[in-house]
């Protein structure tokens, strides 16, 4: 279920509904909800990505990364792939209890959008890696990346507390997705090599070791751009600028990333950054309700 990945699910709930408690209203049973079903669709992901990644080579014996179930043989395929469904039908549940909790029955036609939108997510999760034309494969991870952890999560997450849709959360959103296409990017050099030899186009394989790291300080920086940004047109207290105080870690991931050539020491700095971004997250959320 690689636990790691999870603060970025949740980084994107905490910051829509904390925007949402800010400019009112918010509501605990979806905010309860839209972590829940956030979780479930990023542990959908990722057992789906072990699956697929075993599936089209790019989990084999030489690659640099942390060990897979299926590759290792620890999981069957076949059980792999109950526990996918098993997820994807408690992603389903839990979806359709958060739209009961935003909409209740009035609102037919938001809740089918909304329906819609969670199937998108579902099938996205899975076809990611698995399947005959995964996306992943073809260098389409990151803008995945920054739809469902930026767009989607937090304006999502918003709209279901609010009912209505404000063009500048659309800046802090895409603070979020950059924070986790930073997350995925590190990953993606890591497994360079791997990749590389499986058909895996991902942007790191697509512009080298080199350019990719210049992409990463490029994704950090954009990040911290656009929430400077939205403050700047939501400002209301100097404690909206406290996410700033997260800004010297992203720095210091973005010299280790810079200056880590071994892929297994790239690790460490893949956690580390999805830690960071979930405390980044937490501070700008604090600083919006301040």
């Amino acid at each position: 279920m690689r636990p790691r990945t999870l603060p970025l699910a949740i980084a994107s709930i905490i910051m829509g509904s904390a925007l949402a408690a800010a400019w009112q209203p918010f509501s605990w049973p979806v905010a309860i909800l839209c972590v829940l079903t956030a979780v479930l669709l990023q542990i959908l992901s990722n057992l789906a990505n072990d699956y697929g990644d075993s599936q089209h080579g790019a989990d084999h014996a030489q690659r640099e990364g942390p060990v897979r179930a299926v590759q290792s043989g620890a999981i069957s395929e076949k059980t792999m792939l109950i526990a996918m469904g098993v997820t994807a039908l408690l992603s389903a549940v839990s979806g359709l209890a958060l739209l009961w909790f935003a909409f209740g029955s009035d609102a037919t036609e938001l809740f089918i959008l909304f329906v819609l939108l969670g199937a998108l997510a579902i099938i996205a999760a899975i076809a990611y890696t698995a399947g005959f034309r995964p996306y992943g494969y073809a260098g389409l991870g990151d803008f995945s990346v920054l739809v469902f952890f930026g767009w989607i999560g937090v304006m999502g997450s918003y709209f279901l507390h609010t009912h209505r849709f404000d063009w500048e959360i659309m800046l802090a959103a895409t603070c979020s997705g950059l924070l986790a296409v930073a997350v995925l990017n590190v990953n993606n050099i890591r497994d360079i090599e791997s990749d590389h030899l499986a058909g895996k186009q991902t942007i790191p394989v697509r512009i080298g070791p080199k350019k990719a790291r210049t992409y990463h300080w490029v994704l950090l920086a954009s990040a911290v751009l656009t929430a400077i940004i939205y403050v700047f047109l939501a400002y209301s207290s100097p404690w909206q600028f406290l996410f700033l105080l997260a800004v010297p870690l992203l720095i210091k991931n973005g010299l280790a990333v810079q200056w880590t050539v071994s892929p297994l020491k790239l690790n460490p700095l893949l956690k580390q950054l999805s830690l960071v971004t979930l405390l980044f997250v937490l501070l700008f959320s604090a600083g919006q309700l301040l």
